[in-house]
């Protein structure tokens, strides 16, 4: 609603690798992240927001379409203390043919992230700077934990460059496959 969002021009640009989906729907059966309508009584449906690598459209609710001049995609939520705002749930992302390991294998040397402390991004640039934690990898094969160290690069180069394996879990609101990236910054492992 700014312009000063590190996608801001990117509607219909490529932002994922293609034949990489992500879809949100919030109609799936026995999901904690399923509803009919959203916080502002409107109805809800299956959407792509990134189809075969193309972003195709934006998460509004009411308020934030009207500013765009669009339609509300009916992702409004409703906290206790605060009017509605825009979100998503229920996502899918496209799995890729490889498992997890395979990917692992195919790392040789890098970082296997299990969480992120912090937040740092630069909503205009899209660079950001993150705590992380995990595993380190080396000729392919976990050597051991790894603890407080930093992972840095650009959201936009970040997510043109992943890779997915094919384990994601079907009972989660959030079918979201492990993801090799390349390219970042590690420092401190």
């Amino acid at each position: 609603m700014r312009g000063s969002s590190w996608l801001r021009e990117a509607l219909g640009e490529r932002v994922l690798p293609k034949g990489m989906t992500l879809v949100e729907n919030p109609l799936r059966a026995r999901i904690s992240g399923s509803k009919p309508f959203d916080g502002e009584g409107l109805p809800v449906g299956a959407r792509d927001i990134v189809k075969d690598g193309i972003l195709t459209g934006w998460t509004l609710d009411l308020a934030t379409a009207r500013q765009l001049g669009m339609d509300s995609t009916g992702n409004a939520a409703r906290g206790t203390s605060a009017p509605p705002s825009p979100t998503s749930g229920n996502m899918n992302l496209t799995p890729g043919a490889v498992s997890r390991a395979d990917l692992i294998a195919e790392m040789g040397t890098g970082l296997i992230v299990t969480s992120m402390i912090g937040s740092s991004i630069n909503a205009t640039t899209g660079d950001y700077s993150r705590g992380a934690s995990g595993f380190w990898v080396e000729n392919g094969e976990v050597t051991g934990p790894v603890n407080e160290c930093t992972v840095a690069g650009n959201l936009r180069q970040m997510l043109q460059s992943l890779r997915a394996a094919n384990d994601a879990r079907a009972h989660l609101s959030r079918r979201i496959p492990s993801l090799l990236v390349e390219g970042l910054t590690i420092a401190g492992a």
